[in-house]
């Protein structure tokens, strides 16, 4: 079940100008999500606040697993079992606070869940599983259409297309050796472990 999780209105503080930020800020507070959790029979504990705090700092179009999350976590300094951060991730989830997604490895990938107009879906290369977003209205317009024709009541709106991108295409996407990475997945691989 998704509970509704009122948006900030508080301008950033000091300490949030310095971090990296999404181009869309972030619409969560720490007072909304810690109401939301005591309303549910939990507190809000250093943990959860720093998992939100990671997601709110991402660059528009990261994902994590929750893999990758803990060892963000464990590289802060942060003691947390891996099994605490995919309770956090699922009970984020839950909360709405966050959005689940599935990509080409198999495993899930999680970001936060932003309201309209931010909403966007993604294409995802099978080859390198490197992953664009996208908007488009229309599949949110066909989406809600569906829903209010059949008297449900739309909660989310995601579409994820499975591709070959250019790169692997060009290098017959079909032949590929297990593993294979475009230029582009692991140019981005690269920085990422450099920063």
């Amino acid at each position: 079940m998704l509970i509704s999780i009122p948006m900030s209105e508080d301008p950033p503080n000091q300490s949030q100008a310095n971090l990296p930020v999404q181009n869309i800020g972030s619409p969560y507070s720490i007072n909304a999500l810690k109401a939301s959790l005591h309303q549910r029979g939990f507190r809000l504990t250093a943990q959860r606040q720093t998992i939100l705090n990671i997601f709110q700092t991402l660059t528009q179009g990261n994902h994590l697993s929750a893999e990758e999350l803990h060892v963000i976590l464990r590289q802060q300094g942060d003691r947390i079992s891996l099994s605490t951060v995919y309770r956090t991730l699922h009970l984020m989830t839950q909360m709405g606070l966050l959005r689940e997604l599935e990509f080409a490895e198999g495993h899930k990938h999680y970001e936060l869940n932003l309201p309209s107009p931010y909403q966007h879906h993604h294409l995802v290369c099978v080859q390198c599983n490197r992953t664009l977003e996208f908007k488009n209205d229309l599949i949110l317009k066909m989406g809600s259409r569906q829903t209010e024709a059949h008297g449900y009541h739309l909660l989310d709106c995601q579409l994820t297309l499975h591709v070959i991108c250019p790169e692997a295409f060009a290098q017959d996407g079909r032949t590929l050796p297990r593993g294979w990475m475009c230029d582009k997945a692991m140019q981005r691989i690269h920085s990422e472990r450099s920063e």
